[in-house]
C-alpha cells in the first residue's frame, strides 16, 4: 500500500500563505500523476492541482495565479505552494498519486491512493 503523509495546513489569515507538503512512501515502484485536491464542507471533493511526469501542471481556475505545485521524483514528495488566500480556499486537501508497487519484485498496475487530508482554515 502507498503511504501518503501530508503536512503543512493549519489556520491563516485573509491573504496570507501556506505550503502544504506530501511525502509517499511504501513499496513504490513508479509514481505517475501527483497532486492536490480538497474538500469543503458541504461540498464535493474537486481538483485544485495536478503535477504529471511529463508535462506542464494542471490547475483548477481557482487556483491560477495564487497555488504553485512542484514535484520531487527523488524523495517521492508533491508540494502546493498557496498564496493571497480567503476564506472560499478554507477546506481539508488531499494529496493524491497514481502510481505503481512492487510486489515479489513485480510490478502491480497502477493505483489511486490519498492522504488522510489536512485542514486548511483561512479567517477573515
Amino acid at each position: 500500500q502507498v503511504h501518503l503523509e501530508e503536512s503543512g495546513g493549519g489556520l491563516v489569515q485573509n491573504g496570507g500563505s501556506l505550503r502544504l507538503s506530501c511525502a509517499a512512501s511504501g513499496g513504490i515502484f513508479s509514481i505517475y500523476t501527483m497532486g492536490w485536491y480538497r474538500q469543503a464542507p458541504g461540498k464535493q471533493r474537486e481538483l485544485v492541482a495536478l503535477a504529471p511526469t511529463v508535462g506542464s501542471p494542471k490547475y483548477a481556475n481557482f487556483a491560477n495565479g495564487r497555488f504553485t505545485i512542484s514535484r520531487d521524483d527523488a524523495e517521492k514528495t508533491v508540494s502546493l505552494q498557496m498564496n493571497s488566500l480567503n476564506s472560499e480556499d478554507t477546506a481539508v486537501y488531499y494529496c493524491y498519486c497514481e502510481a505503481s508497487m512492487v510486489r515479489g519484485g513485480i510490478a502491480q498496475a497502477p493505483g489511486n491512493y490519498w492522504g488522510q487530508g489536512t485542514q486548511v482554515t483561512v479567517s477573515s
